[in-house]
């Protein structure tokens, strides 16, 4: 990510702060070796008539050494505070690992700094251009384009681009499986641009993914390592689900509750950080950076709402336990593209071949290396088979199966056949015709006794 005009000055602020934290906790100085306090200001026209928005880092979330007592141990970890509106219901953000707290610490402090920058200005435009990352671009043995490429910016990752988005260029369709017809790329991994402790790892963020998607790079994207050579063979699946009264999935997203903040066709991920920032949204009052905004709404940011980090730590807790109703208003797509995905790594350049390949890379591509250290990665990406294999759903028992299964359980338990099942119906029916015979002789013989008149004996006595 750039440091723009508006917030450069507060990030190296930021700096300052975690390098003072991380002296307090470890007693390392790091000012030397992983600070770099005059890297470049991106200067974005239009912003030198808005005013100051009046931020100031907040040293109210300070990282603090807790120590407690487990299993007769003593158990030391490092985090930071939060509290409600009201200065209650405080509780400690915590990580065993002090790495991962100051990180969860720094991201936490850019993501209020960042919330600064107005809405209408579109970073994108205002980043670096792909030549400046990609020196060496080809597709099936041909050059790519300038058109072939959708620039897009991620909150930690800084500038992305996104090859064959639409899928609608015939120049993309593949042709023969294997590596010489696949994607190459040269790809530059320069360090130190970037801001040091809002990400810890060195290289390029990679993901495939289905057209018209939007990349959640930080959930599926798997990392590129300067000074290496990677293949990547890829196999696409193709998952079909039922939906209906055998499970709920959606087929574009139309019928889904939740309004998804994201351009893009549907998916489960795009429909999670909806529903999380709706929430979000409607019970801390503002949004979190690292998603769209809803409109009318406006990003989280400590000098406006103190208590967000508070309300967000809560919130995303109760979701990843499963305790929000978003796992529930989001189902999964009823057609799903899935890529399986292996790799091969190898030593790039090598220790013979690296002096005139940087010397190619400079002369050409402009590139200026100051040191020995790998930064330069090379990856080929290519399908490994020109087929896919499609997973369907299908009942388990549906209505023919289940009178399949029927006769043959009778066939089985009874040995019957057609004759045998219907002269067993017969005597079914004659055995019920000769009951109702029965019974209504009984209930005639009945009303008749019921109805007969009674004669009554007369005795007769003579006398001689």
């Amino acid at each position: 990510p750039g440091r723009f005009e508006l917030v450069s000055e507060h990030l190296v602020q930021l700096d300052r702060m975690a390098e003072e934290s991380i002296t307090f906790l470890y007693g390392i100085n790091t000012s030397a070796r992983l600070f770099h306090m005059n890297d470049r200001n991106i200067h974005v026209q239009g912003l030198s008539n808005l005013s100051r928005s009046g931020f100031k880092l907040s040293q109210n979330f300070s990282l603090l050494r807790m120590s407690d007592l487990r299993s007769g141990k003593k158990h030391s970890s490092v985090g930071f505070r939060l509290c409600n509106s009201t200065g209650g219901n405080c509780f400690y953000k915590t990580y065993s690992s002090g790495m991962d707290a100051i990180l969860e610490w720094y991201r936490f402090h850019y993501m209020n700094i960042m919330s600064q920058l107005p809405v209408i200005i579109n970073i994108s435009q205002h980043e670096e251009q792909i030549e400046d990352m990609v020196y060496s671009c080809q597709y099936d043995g041909e050059p790519c384009r300038p058109s072939d490429y959708v620039h897009f910016h991620h909150p930690v990752f800084g500038s992305c681009y996104t090859f064959n988005s639409k899928g609608t260029d015939p120049f993309w369709t593949a042709t023969k499986p294997g590596i010489p017809y696949g994607l190459s790329l040269i790809l530059r991994a320069e360090q130190k641009d970037h801001i040091p402790l809002l990400s810890t790892v060195a290289g390029v963020k990679v993901m495939i993914h289905n057209h018209n998607q939007t990349p959640f790079l930080e959930h599926e994207g798997f990392d590129i390592r300067p000074g290496i050579a990677t293949t990547i063979g890829i196999q696409q699946d193709e998952v079909n689900r039922l939906g209906g009264n055998y499970g709920k999935c959606t087929t574009n997203g139309d019928d889904v509750d939740v309004k998804l903040l994201y351009n893009n066709s549907y998916t489960l991920q795009a429909c999670l950080h909806s529903c999380f920032q709706h929430i979000m949204v409607q019970e801390c009052g503002c949004g979190y950076y690292y998603y769209p905004l809803p409109a009318g709404a406006q990003y989280c940011d400590y000098n406006k709402q103190p208590a967000w980090g508070h309300c967000f730590y809560q919130l995303y807790n109760r979701l990843r336990n499963h305790h929000l109703n978003c796992f529930d208003q989001c189902p999964k797509p009823c057609r799903e593209s899935l890529y399986k995905v292996s790799a091969g790594t190898a030593k790039w350049p090598s220790a013979k071949s690296q002096d005139w390949v940087r010397q190619a890379l400079r002369h050409q591509n402009g590139y200026n290396s100051t040191s020995n250290r790998k930064d330069i990665a090379k990856v080929t990406i290519f399908y490994q088979q020109l087929n896919y294999q499609a997973v369907n759903e299908s009942p388990l028992l549906s209505e023919n199966l289940l009178l399949s299964s029927m006769g043959s359980q009778w066939s089985l338990w009874f040995g019957s056949s057609v004759l045998s099942v219907v002269e067993m119906f017969e005597l079914l029916v004659d055995t019920l015709v000769l009951s109702l015979l029965f019974c209504y002789q009984r209930l005639r013989a009945k009303k008749t006794l019921r109805v007969s008149p009674t004669i009554p004996s007369v005795s007769l006595a003579l006398e001689n």
